[in-house]
């Protein structure tokens, strides 16, 4: 039995942007990668709404993708892939940053992975890091217009390039989400059925050739 753990935000948790519930199973990627792996593989969801690569909400100080990482870990070891998908709560402007200092971020998390499974004396697991989908232009119009603005979608569309600078430092598997999936046009951020389906099959392919 192989483990992978998707670690990620309200995208990995499977936040409906239809009515702001959560998609079931069978519709979220996760739920559907399990679907596809089969029953050699257990796939672990653990996705939060708001949550950050390393940055703090004052008001939630628990969506701090770091703080909570090393125990993620522990609780799951041992893990033979680490999906990571996170950053694009990074671009709410009351934080002030741009996609290269979310990249950094993310970088952060990895290297707690590869620290957790030397502390530890596990494995290390094969990371994929997954680049946000872009946020969508109407994002300003959206029932998160007032987290993200424009510079968010401008911001959002660099991912890639800093997500893949990432992953070539820290031999890491890279995927640019916003090739494969779009952000709903109801509200601009979240993702739809349709896309759930597509990331699942996107990260299928990576996790079978690696």
């Amino acid at each position: 039995m192989q483990t992978v753990l998707c670690y990620g935000d309200s995208n990995t948790y499977g936040y409906s942007p239809v009515d702001g519930e959560r998609w079931s199973k069978g519709i979220r990627w996760t739920g559907i990668l399990k679907d596809l792996l089969g029953a050699d593989y257990e796939v672990i969801e653990e996705g939060c709404n708001g949550r950050t690569t390393i940055l703090e909400v004052p008001s939630d100080v628990w969506k701090n993708g770091l703080t909570y990482l090393k125990p993620c870990l522990n609780s799951h070891k041992p893990i033979d892939y680490f999906v990571m998908m996170l950053g694009t709560n990074d671009l709410k402007f009351q934080f002030g940053v741009g996609a290269k200092e979310v990249a950094k971020g993310a970088e952060t998390l990895v290297e707690e992975v590869k620290d957790f499974s030397d502390s530890k004396n596990v494995k290390l697991p094969k990371i994929i890091l997954i680049s946000p989908p872009y946020i969508g232009e109407g994002i300003c119009q959206s029932p998160f217009g007032n987290d993200f603005d424009e510079k968010s979608v401008i911001e959002s569309k660099k991912f890639a390039k800093y997500y893949e600078e990432v992953a070539n430092r820290q031999g890491c598997i890279f995927v640019d989400a916003a090739k494969a999936v779009m952000p709903s046009l109801e509200d601009s951020l979240h993702l739809m059925p349709s896309e759930h389906k597509k990331l699942a099959h996107k990260i299928y392919e990576v996790i079978k050739s690696n």
